[in-house]
């Protein structure tokens, strides 16, 4: 939230500068002046509304809202009182308490659209939406695994049934939540071990999850479509073996995990790639905003998939009131 209020405010005061000014020149130096004022007006906003935000989080919106003008208006007022004269051509008081008005309107529109968007109801919707578009995948996929031994190995059949009956009982599960680091590791094991069952010695993956945080929390059922993938478009197309490589580590407080497979360029038209990665990365944004990432890269001849997520082992949940660690 600090980070859109930051860019949104400077790119709106670089774009006024720019329409009151003739070149680039001459509005990149109006800027660096205006900024001389704006940037401490925007700080210390930044630093009270953190402060006053269980306060806010308190009242009727509407009230919450007239209270954030009211403040910085008289904050604005406040700084441009104390500045220099010298610099009294960045614009009136009327001026300064318009402008500062519009932003904070636009600021509220913006935030009230953006909590609407992901409100509660609509975010599990779209949660159990795309948790719909992943299973018909992998549930085809095991279970023609398993059909291809029941004649030839009864036992071993048997035993991949009763790993995909857990593995379903896993999917099934509530989207909305958080589950164990370890509990997904666990589910893409057994995935894995079904893939194996398919593709024999062909299928080679390298785990490299000796420091992954095992209690760390994340959403369900995102690593198991990303192996599903790497299976699917890097070891299928080829005709020989294939090597995966799953990565997964804590630096700081970030998880990092990293999946890759051999990059088949011929193979590439092969559909569902990017809609599962589409899929997961929106799954992540559901869960952390801004503060997760997932990238691909083509490297060396291996397709990467990186994912950074916050370490968390505890989930806060944000309602009406406040906040509460679960």
């Amino acid at each position: 939230m600090i980070a859109r209020i930051l860019v949104a405010v400077n790119v709106a005061a670089f774009a006024a500068v720019l329409y009151s000014t003739s070149g680039w020149g001459e509005a990149l130096q109006r800027f660096v002046q205006s900024a001389a004022y704006l940037e401490p007006l925007l700080l210390v906003s930044l630093v009270l509304l953190y402060l006053a935000s269980r306060a806010l989080a308190r009242l009727p919106y509407w009230l919450g809202a007239a209270t954030i003008f009211v403040g910085e208006a008289a904050l604005a007022d406040a700084l441009h009182l104390a500045w220099p004269a010298s610099l009294g051509d960045a614009g009136s008081l009327n001026r300064t308490l318009a402008i500062t008005a519009l932003a904070v309107a636009a600021l509220l529109g913006y935030f009230r659209l953006f909590n609407k968007a992901y409100s509660p109801a609509l975010a599990e919707a779209r949660l159990q939406a795309l948790q719909a578009r992943i299973r018909p995948h992998f549930l085809f996929n095991s279970l023609n695994a398993v059909l291809s031994l029941v004649r030839r190995e009864p036992k071993r059949a048997e035993r991949a049934l009763e790993d995909l009956a857990d593995l379903f009982r896993t999917l099934m599960s509530d989207a909305r939540q958080f589950v164990r680091l370890e509990e997904e590791l666990s589910l893409i094991e057994r995935y894995a071990s079904l893939e194996q069952l398919r593709l024999g010695d062909r299928l080679r993956i390298t785990w490299e999850v000796d420091s992954a945080p095992s209690d760390a929390l994340m959403p369900s059922l995102v690593l198991q479509p990303l192996l599903e993938n790497a299976v699917y478009h890097g070891v299928e197309p080829g005709t020989g073996a294939g090597d995966i490589l799953v990565r997964i580590e804590r630096r700081g407080e970030r998880v990092f995990v990293r999946i890759e497979n051999p990059f088949v360029p011929a193979q590439q038209q092969r559909a569902g790639n990017r809609l599962a990665l589409e899929n997961i990365r929106e799954r992540l944004m559901l869960f952390f905003d801004a503060e997760a990432r997932l990238e691909t890269r083509v490297a060396s001849g291996c397709f990467q998939v990186d994912i950074e997520m916050p370490y968390a082992t505890t989930r806060v949940t944000r309602h009406s009131g406040g906040e509460q660690a679960t």
